[in-house]
C-alpha cells in the first residue's frame, strides 16, 4: 500500500466582526481540512455553525503553541491537512501561529496563506491618512520611551490599543505634536462600528472625557521630518551611558552637538 503524501498547513484569516466577511475559499478549506487549529474552539465553532461546516477542532493558543505545533507537524507528516485560524483576522498578526509556521517550514511542509479580513488594513484605509508607506506596530508598548519611539515613526502607524489606555496614548502623542492627525477605529465591521478622525490632542480630550469601549485600532499620521533625528540623539546618549558616562552629562554633550533639548534627551533616556 502506497504511503500517503505529506500534508500541509493552510493559514486562514477569519472575520474581525461580521461573519459574512469570511471568504468562500476559506470556507472550502475549513470544510476539507482534517483538523482546524484555533485559539478558542467555542468562538471558532460559532463561525463554523453559521456556515454549516462540520470539522474537527483542536486548541492552539499562546500557552500551548510549542507542544501543539509538534503534534500538528506529525499529523501533517502523516498526510493530514491542518487549517490554522485565530479568533479574528489573520493568524500570526498579533495572534498565535508563528511557532507552527516555523515548525512546518523547518520540517519541509507546505504552508499556504489565504487572503482575507484584516483589522489593520481596514483601519488604515478608513483613517483617510497616507497609506503609501505605513508601519504596523501590533499592540503598543506600555513604557513611555518605547511608545514615543513608535510614535516618532515617519510612516503612518497602525496599532492595536486597549480602550483603557487609549486616552493616555493619545496624550503621549499630543505631547510630541498636538496637531498630528489620527483616527480611532472602533468595533470595525460590527454593528457599532465607529471611526473618529482628528488631531491627537482633540482625540485625547474626547477619550479622556468619554472612554472608548470595544476593540480599538489606532492610526496615527507619520511624524514630521526631523523626528527621527531625536531617536538618533537618544541612541547616542544611551551609547555614552553604556560606556560609563553619567546620564545627565551624556544628555548635555549630545544636546550641544545636535541642538536637541538636553532635558528631553534625559527624560527619554530615563522614562
Amino acid at each position: 500500500m502506497a504511503e500517503r503524501a505529506q500534508g500541509r498547513l493552510v493559514v486562514c484569516p477569519t472575520p474581525i466582526g461580521n461573519l459574512e466577511d469570511v471568504t468562500l475559499r476559506v470556507l472550502s478549506v475549513l470544510r476539507d481540512a482534517d483538523v482546524i487549529a484555533c485559539e478558542d474552539t467555542r468562538r471558532t465553532r460559532i463561525l463554523l455553525d453559521r456556515f454549516g461546516v462540520s470539522a474537527s477542532l483542536v486548541s492552539y493558543h499562546e500557552h500551548n503553541e510549542a507542544q501543539r505545533a509538534t503534534e500538528l507537524v506529525k499529523r501533517m507528516q502523516a498526510g493530514e491537512t491542518v487549517a490554522l485560524v485565530s479568533d479574528a483576522g489573520m493568524p500570526l498578526v498579533s495572534d498565535p501561529g508563528y511557532v507552527l509556521v516555523q515548525a512546518c517550514v523547518g520540517a519541509g511542509l507546505g504552508v499556504e496563506v489565504l487572503p482575507g479580513p484584516s483589522a489593520a488594513l481596514a483601519a488604515l484605509v478608513a483613517s483617510a491618512l497616507p497609506a503609501d508607506t505605513w508601519r504596523f506596530a501590533g499592540f503598543l508598548p506600555r513604557k513611555r520611551a518605547e511608545l514615543e519611539a513608535v510614535l516618532r515613526s515617519p510612516e503612518t502607524v497602525v496599532a492595536f490599543e486597549s480602550p483603557r489606555r487609549l486616552a493616555s496614548t493619545l496624550e503621549v502623542a499630543a505631547a510630541l505634536d498636538p496637531d498630528r492627525r489620527a483616527a480611532v477605529c472602533r468595533e470595525l465591521t460590527k454593528v457599532h462600528e465607529e471611526v473618529v478622525r482628528g488631531t491627537v490632542a482633540e482625540l485625547a480630550t474626547r477619550y479622556r472625557e468619554i472612554p472608548a469601549k470595544g476593540e480599538v485600532v489606532l492610526v496615527v499620521a507619520g511624524a514630521p521630518a526631523g523626528a527621527g533625528e531625536f531617536d538618533e540623539a537618544v541612541a547616542a546618549v544611551r551609547a555614552l551611558v553604556d560606556g560609563g558616562a553619567k546620564p545627565r552629562t551624556a544628555a548635555t554633550v549630545v544636546a550641544k552637538l545636535t541642538g536637541t533639548s538636553a532635558n528631553a534627551l534625559y527624560e527619554a533616556l530615563t522614562s
